[in-house]
């Protein structure tokens, strides 16, 4: 469920100016039934964080690593040491990140949030990750990849070093 595009340029620009936002609604109404329906502004902080991490200049995992996440899809080993060849600020921004979606596909929130672990890397993969091929049958081959690579990450991803960490 996306944001409300005029809440999020407004959270956006709340953030951009430094303010911490106030008022948002519990994500977790997320799982409400049809007949209870999220409110805009519960999933507007989701959509901020994606749109936070897709306008960055240079992607979270540099382009001079791209091709290691796509050989690497499928191998935990191999995906985690890419992880820990990125420069330090992407490899801790990113395992922030992987750290924030390890608490999400904990099965008591799946059952109310209904993403697994399949569904959170299947959004967050392109904010992560970005092909710069112009084909398309490159493009659609490699989104699989980079989802399997994020999903890999989410499940195998040593990230209890960050606990504590703001």
């Amino acid at each position: 469920v996306p944001g409300d595009i005029d809440e999020v340029n407004a959270l956006k620009l709340q953030v951009d100016q430094w303010k911490v936002p106030t008022g948002l609604e519990d994500p977790m109404s997320l799982g409400c039934p049809p007949s209870r329906p999220a409110k805009p502004r519960a999933v507007s902080p989701a959509s901020l964080l994606k749109l936070w991490y897709r306008e960055l200049e240079e992607p979270l995992i540099p382009h001079e690593f791209y091709e290691q996440c796509i050989a690497h899809y499928d191998s935990p080993e191999a995906a985690v040491a890419v992880v820990h060849a990125l420069p330090r600020i992407n490899r801790m921004v990113l395992c922030y990140l992987i750290r924030f979606l390890q608490v999400f596909v904990q099965p008591a929130n799946v059952a109310v949030t209904k993403m697994d672990v399949s569904n959170l890397a299947m959004v967050m993969a392109p904010n992560c990750l970005r092909c710069q091929s112009d084909d398309p049958r490159v493009i659609f081959e490699n989104t699989r990849k980079e989802m399997s690579f994020l999903r890999v990450l989410i499940q195998h991803l040593d990230t209890s070093f960050m606990e504590g960490v703001l």
